[in-house]
């Protein structure tokens, strides 16, 4: 089936609408009340084109709840800036409960920005909220982003969800350097690829991705180690699998392979764990 996706910036369509099918389960585990309408027609005619479209929602749907809770947490002890970078059709600054003190800044390309602003008017934002057009992989559009921070009182955290992957580790290495930059930014929250999940996903969605000249590429063989040189740590690391069992959203059968997998020699457990996950990095 020819699918729908034509560039990267329809990802964001394509991860909606798995927001939207969570939020209309009976059962779960987070209300995006602006996700079916942000997705449209064709972010669920991309859900249905992809291999196995909907039984992978759950990897989506963990990432979602664990930044939601991350998100929270930080908020809750000091964080009031969040600048969210390629934020693409994330409505977060508009469904969490918020501080009204916070000042969130939700950032991409034009054309995202004026879908964003059309798909969401009406819509009122929990916090202070701006949206800003930028192309991220220009240095002066980066650098008068990243400047507006410097505007703001108390810390800042950036967001990267469902970025990094999508670059190369040059662009990765000059987007941490600018991010570092910027002293009151303390913390950065992203979702890490491993070079075994580059390798499953080759066989089913990466095809499809490549044709729509969006393919997953950033995927360190080193894990989070690869930003230490750039300044930051990793102060929290929540593996994609262990929050899936958790969260009860994971593959059929997946209590029974986590048991099978305890018969792996350590190491190769340790890797599978690691394969994907959302982490908290911190300014060295």
């Amino acid at each position: 089936m020819a699918t729908p996706l034509r560039n990267v910036s329809d990802t964001a369509l394509w991860v909606a609408m798995y927001r939207a099918l969570e939020s209309e389960r009976p059962d779960a585990h987070f209300c995006d009340p602006f996700a079916r309408r942000l997705a449209g027609d064709r972010g669920a005619a991309i859900v249905k084109s992809m291999p196995r479209g909907r039984s992978m929602a759950w990897p989506m749907v963990v990432r979602t709840q664990v930044m939601d809770e991350i998100i929270l947490r930080e908020v809750g002890e000091g964080v009031r800036v969040v600048l969210n970078l390629a934020a693409g059709l994330d409505a977060r600054a508009f469904r969490l409960p918020l501080p009204e003190s916070v000042t969130w800044f939700d950032v991409d390309l034009p054309d995202m920005i004026v879908y964003r602003r059309e798909h969401l008017a009406g819509a009122r934002p929990a916090c202070r909220h701006e949206h800003l057009e930028a192309d991220l992989t220009d240095s002066r559009a980066l650098a008068a982003v990243l400047a507006r921070v410097r505007e703001m009182d108390g810390s800042a955290m950036v967001l990267t969800e469902g970025l990094l992957v999508y670059l190369t580790p040059e662009q990765v290495t000059t987007l941490a350097r600018h991010i570092h930059g910027e002293p009151r930014i303390r913390f950065w929250l992203t979702d890490l690829a491993s070079p075994l999940l580059l390798k499953m996903l080759r066989r089913t969605w990466q095809p499809k991705l490549q044709a729509a000249n969006a393919p997953m590429q950033f995927a360190p063989a080193e894990g989070t180690a690869f930003f230490v040189p750039l300044g930051f740590r990793e102060k929290e690391f929540r593996s994609t699998w262990d929050e899936s069992l958790r969260l009860r959203r994971s593959v059929p059968l997946a209590r029974f392979w986590n048991l099978v997998s305890q018969l792996r020699p350590k190491k190769v457990r340790h890797q599978y764990r690691r394969m994907s996950g959302i982490v908290l990095l911190e300014r060295t």
